[in-house]
């Protein structure tokens, strides 16, 4: 790609604040399988196609995600780094191309979980406006992770000892789920 960025080319880097330990967020996000489980505003469907190592390197899923904006991605997430309690690296491929890093840090009760996420988009609704969309598809990733920040606190909060599970809501579901395919919206 050069120097300069193509207006397919994403970088975008997410901050969250959750109460909780480095371990509770490591097992729950590179717990990839869970996804559509306890996130599912974003994650509709997640297949594993690879069990990986034991340290979590090369497991694999199937990924059909989306976000606010009435459009789908269809990707492969493949870790490429070991899920330790600092965090871990993915891989994408499909609509989106590219590598994301998460990292968890403890500040106190909480933890910090950044995510770094640069990506190229692949998927020919977003290559052919993101010239002009960029901006709504880039709001369309930060909603996005406002339902994962939302969607791990609750996460956490069920996973506690003692949790009273009729006193913790849950989480948002998926926007817009169109019934029939709009010829525009292609899957």
């Amino acid at each position: 790609m050069g120097d300069s960025k193509s207006s397919t080319d994403y970088e975008f880097l997410t901050v969250w604040r959750v109460a909780g330990t480095p371990r509770e967020v490591m097992d729950i996000l590179g717990d990839a399988g869970t996804l559509a489980r306890w996130w599912p505003a974003v994650y509709l469907t997640v297949e594993q196609l690879d069990p990986g190592n034991p340290d979590g390197t090369g497991k694999s899923f199937f990924l059909h995600t989306k976000g606010w904006l009435p459009y789908t991605l269809k990707w492969r997430l493949t870790v490429t780094e070991p899920v330790i309690e600092q965090g871990f690296a993915i891989a994408a491929q499909g609509d989106l191309n590219g590598t994301g890093r998460w990292t968890f840090e403890q500040d106190g009760p909480e933890t910090v979980v950044t995510y770094e996420w640069k990506v190229s988009a692949s998927k020919p609704l977003l290559r052919r406006l993101s010239w002009l969309l960029k901006p709504a598809f880039a709001a369309n990733h930060r909603w996005a992770m406002a339902r994962g920040q939302e969607a791990l606190a609750l996460e956490l909060r069920r996973r506690r000892l003692g949790a009273d599970l009729s006193k913790i809501p849950q989480p948002a579901p998926p926007t817009f789920t169109l019934r029939r395919r709009l010829p525009w919206i292609s899957s």
